[in-house]
């Protein structure tokens, strides 16, 4: 039977879920072949054969459609959950089940934001990053903007900065040469002030933005209060699981800290604007589990004709 363990922003604050990685909560080399979905605000891995119980399909369908997600209807789950798949599937030999139970859910996940007004209006915490930002009065055409980190937030934020006038970038990231490219990619040959930096520099790069936004996949925080410039004032965004920013910071007088719940609670939208919306895709996830199982009953009885008949 196929199974999954999970921890997420439903049934756990940040700092625990932090807690619960940093304790080796996933260990699932023990299962053998297995999926990990891990993204900013879950935990989560599916491991197991033959039969795939419906609270198992409904939740992954739901978790890859963006009905778990902490911002109703956002895009990046889709991507994560395709990308914990390919990961899988290349490092072990999954069972046929797993491959189905993914497979569909990535098909349920497409189906869902094409056929219904889910995703309609809803923001990525990237754009929602930036509102906040412009919240605390940042003016983001003139502000020094700090990026840390080369993925698809970092590359989400980007360009919706690109698209708000800002005129003065810096991008931060272990990997000097990827950064450059995404700042091609981005912006090109535009008026906009670019710089690249390697995260060694991270004290001379701190020291002269005005707003931070961090979203690595490092296990561990990277900048700390001696990384800072004394009185130098400073609005920094973690968007990183685990964070990025030593939560310590915000004790400085001229730093103002926000992590994903911070960003989380201040652009939540109203559920029942997509009350709808909401409704129509979990009759297209009901509808794919009943799918789901009858594709494994039909696999289940040529498994047996076969034996029968050998």
């Amino acid at each position: 039977m196929v199974h999954y363990k999970s921890i997420s922003q439903t049934d756990s604050n940040l700092a625990d879920r932090e807690k619960a990685w940093a304790d080796s909560w996933y260990n699932g080399e023990e299962l053998g072949p297995h999926i990990l979905l891990q993204t900013c605000n879950r935990i989560e891995y599916y491991y197991g054969d033959d039969d795939v119980p419906q609270e198992v399909a409904r939740h992954l369908f739901r978790v890859t459609s963006g009905l778990e997600s902490a911002i109703i209807g956002e895009r990046a789950i889709q991507g994560q959950v395709r990308e914990a798949y390919m990961t899988a599937s290349k490092k072990y030999l999954l069972t046929s089940s797993l491959h189905r139970l993914f497979q569909m859910a990535l098909s349920v996940g497409k189906q869902v934001r094409e056929n219904t007004k889910i995703s309609r209006g809803a923001v990525t915490h990237s754009l929602a990053a930036l509102e906040l930002a412009e919240m605390e009065g940042i003016d983001l055409t003139g502000a020094k903007i700090c990026i840390i980190g080369v993925n698809q937030l970092t590359t989400d934020t980007l360009a919706f900065l690109k698209n708000k006038g800002a005129e003065t970038i810096f991008l931060a990231n272990r990997s000097r040469e990827k950064a450059e490219q995404l700042i091609q990619d981005t912006f090109g040959n535009t008026s906009v002030n670019c710089q690249v930096y390697d995260l060694k520099q991270k004290r001379e790069f701190l020291a002269e933005a005005d707003v931070v936004i961090s979203a690595t996949s490092a296990p561990h925080c990277i900048i700390g209060i001696d990384d800072l410039t004394p009185g130098h004032p400073l609005l920094m965004i973690d968007l990183a699981f685990p964070r990025d920013i030593n939560p310590e910071v915000a004790e400085l007088p001229n730093v103002k800290l926000f992590n994903l719940e911070d960003v989380e609670r201040q652009t939540q939208h109203n559920r029942e604007i997509r009350i709808e919306a909401i409704q129509d895709a979990e009759k297209i996830i009901e509808r794919k589990i009943l799918e789901l199982e009858e594709a494994l009953k039909r696999r289940s009885l040529h498994k047996e004709k076969q034996t029968q008949n050998p």
